[in-house]
């Protein structure tokens, strides 16, 4: 079953990256994450969308003027075109194409200026019946706007000093001096509800570090950092940063290091883990950019060529071998030759299993190393389908 995932774009321009600054220290893709978290709960959207439209309706009803028409075409026509743009990027996101955040995200505040408007003309038409309603339905956006968008702490105090600031202007402008409490009332309650909306964030955010932590300890090997079993198949199946999933052109290989148990009989584990270490960043240097390197404990190891890699997988493997035969210098008095077995699986078709592909990989590791040390073999069906053979896995030395 395919699973449509949506995936938000970060805004471009300097407006509303600045709106949605969540912090210095947030990692890229916990920002593309909080972006994505304004594309949601639709509806709370449509409940703030049906009270703002109806309250300008009515009190254009009421009072027939134009301020008032102008309140509620405003109103409706930047409604209609949020709710446009908010499923319009939905669709986008599906597709992986830009999602309009910076439009979205500037609606939003020009959203909140409407509903000040209302409270302002309001205000001013000296109704306390329209005002009071006006009032009301300002502050019930708050906690929506504040629950909503706290994904994005500075767009949450921007649309709320938008939407309860004119009714600071509107009460100077008041025949009640009672209403000059909102001087009060209100700054408090910006004061408040943004703390609340940082607050938020960062419980939020510190979530989401942690889960993505958890997600990198649980897909990597905590000796020398490179992708475990699980974190190889599963970059395989979805892709991981560069890397595009696994498809025809890219090849497996399979490693297993020759010598390295009479290593740990000899000088403990901690050299042999010394060791480890060693190989592992080598093989990040041969492999280059956009191939994956997982080991999968002991002393094996797997690589994943990137979809154009610049050499032929035969030749990485004979490089790797070259590599790794050289002398490791581990301390003063440690100087360690260790050799390596290479078993290479071509990926066939698109769709292919990784497990598939790793099977035939270790099963090529294996006749390589019957042969000896420091040998290569193709995995049968990958000679066959490469036509580099008749069938027939080959063996080469170094």
């Amino acid at each position: 079953m395919n699973e449509s995932i949506e995936t938000y774009t970060l805004p471009r321009g300097k407006l509303a990256s600045w709106l949605l600054h969540a912090g210095n220290d947030v990692p890229l893709e916990i920002r593309v994450a909080l972006a994505g978290s304004l594309f949601g709960t639709l509806p709370i959207f449509l409940g703030g969308v049906l009270n703002t439209v109806a309250v300008a309706w009515v009190l254009e009803r009421r009072h027939p003027e134009p301020l008032f028409r102008i309140w509620l075409l405003v109103e409706l026509a930047v409604c209609l075109i949020r709710l446009c743009v908010l499923v319009t990027a939905r669709r986008r996101a599906q597709r992986g194409q830009s999602t309009l955040t910076d439009i979205y995200v500037l609606l939003a505040a020009v959203w909140g200026a409407t509903v000040g408007y209302g409270a302002f003309v309001s205000i001013l038409s000296g109704d306390w019946v329209a005002a009071t309603l006006s009032f009301l339905s300002a502050a019930a956006m708050v906690g929506g706007i504040c629950f909503r968008n706290f994904g994005a702490p500075r767009l949450v105090a921007v649309m709320i000093f938008l939407s309860l600031g004119p009714c600071c202007v509107g009460a100077l402008f008041a025949d009640e001096r009672v209403m000059l409490l909102t001087l009060v009332q209100i700054p408090f309650y910006l004061f408040a509800m943004s703390a609340a909306a940082w607050r938020l964030n960062g419980l939020m955010v510190a979530t989401m570090k942690a889960e993505r932590e958890n997600d990198r300890r649980a897909r990597h090997d905590g000796l020398t950092g490179l992708l475990n079993r699980d974190g190889l198949c599963h970059a395989a199946k979805h892709g991981d940063g560069e890397f595009s999933r696994l498809q025809p052109g890219m090849a497996l290989l399979f490693l297993d290091l020759d010598g390295f148990k009479p290593v740990n009989d000899a000088y403990g584990h901690d050299v042999g883990d010394q060791l480890l270490v060693r190989v592992a960043r080598r093989l990040r240097e041969v492999a280059g950019a956009g191939a994956l390197i997982a080991r999968f404990g002991g002393d094996e190891f797997a690589i994943v060529t990137a979809h154009a890699p610049l050499q032929p997988p035969h030749e990485l493997a004979g490089q790797i071998i070259d590599e790794l035969g050289k002398p490791f210098e581990l301390g003063t008095a440690v100087s360690i030759r260790v050799g390596v077995s290479v078993g290479i699986a071509l990926v066939p078709a698109e769709g292919s299993e990784i497990d598939s592909v790793l099977r035939a990989a270790d099963e090529a590791m294996y006749i390589a190393k019957r042969e000896g040390r420091d040998r290569r073999a193709l995995a049968p069906d990958s000679a066959a389908i490469t036509g580099n053979g008749t069938g027939v896995s080959f063996a080469s030395v170094r």
